[in-house]
């Protein structure tokens, strides 16, 4: 196959290219197979036979099989925070950010694939309350943080006045998840909240912290390191 590759023209993939694909590839298997048949009931024989690659692998990069959940939840989380780092380069302000990412934390979350992936994480930390702790940290906490050191950064620019910042981002992120965990825990599926509803949901925060429409003309600029 290489060989005709080459013929071909396609250009040869690194060694390290090659590990990020290996390990895309595990990982895309990993999450089908715990959606089809649940945590529990998956090996990490079935996920090798689906993906390729041996078990080597996996325990090299992953520890074990609950590594290899948290790397999929993990890379998961990475979906949301690309959404907000995008619309940080777009130059919107303050207010219409938070806005336009709530919208598209919200269209992820409650996507089927999502809220079945949900699910099993929540079942599995039920089951072991060292994974819950984990997934915590490796989710929740991250985003708050992440939220939470942008606030910071939009007080010293004065396009914001948010005198709890990581307060604010726990509180923000509660209004959009409102009763979307016990839903999930419920099985039910999750309430669809329109463009409006969402950005109604979120006013009085916005206010409360001083996001305005536009930014100031005498706010400063982002810094660039």
């Amino acid at each position: 196959m290489n060989a005709e590759a080459e013929q071909l023209g396609a250009p040869r993939l690194t060694q390290d290219e090659r590990r990020i694909a290996r390990r895309q590839a595990i990982l895309d298997a990993a999450e089908s197979l715990f959606l089809e048949y649940g945590y529990p009931s998956v090996s990490l024989s079935a996920i090798v036979q689906r993906s390729g690659g041996s078990l080597a692998t996996i325990y090299q990069m992953f520890g074990n099989k609950q590594g290899l959940l948290r790397a999929v939840v993990d890379r998961s989380n990475d979906e949301y925070l690309k959404d907000l780092d995008t619309l940080l380069a777009s130059g919107l302000p303050p207010r219409r950010i938070l806005e336009e990412f709530a919208l598209r934390y919200l269209a992820l979350t409650t996507t089927p694939r999502k809220i079945a992936f949900m699910r099993l994480v929540i079942v599995e930390s039920l089951t072991d309350p060292d994974f819950g702790e984990a997934f915590d940290n490796d989710m929740q906490l991250k985003y708050i943080t992440r939220l939470a050191s942008l606030f910071e950064s939009w007080n010293a620019r004065g396009i914001a006045q948010i005198d709890r910042p990581r307060h604010a981002a726990e509180l923000y992120f509660a209004m959009l998840l409102c009763n979307l965990p016990i839903r999930f825990m419920l099985g039910r599926p999750p309430e669809e909240p329109s463009r409006e509803d969402t950005i109604w949901r979120l006013a009085g925060f916005l206010d409360r912290f001083g996001m305005r429409e536009e930014t100031p003309p005498n706010a400063q600029a982002p810094s660039s390191g």
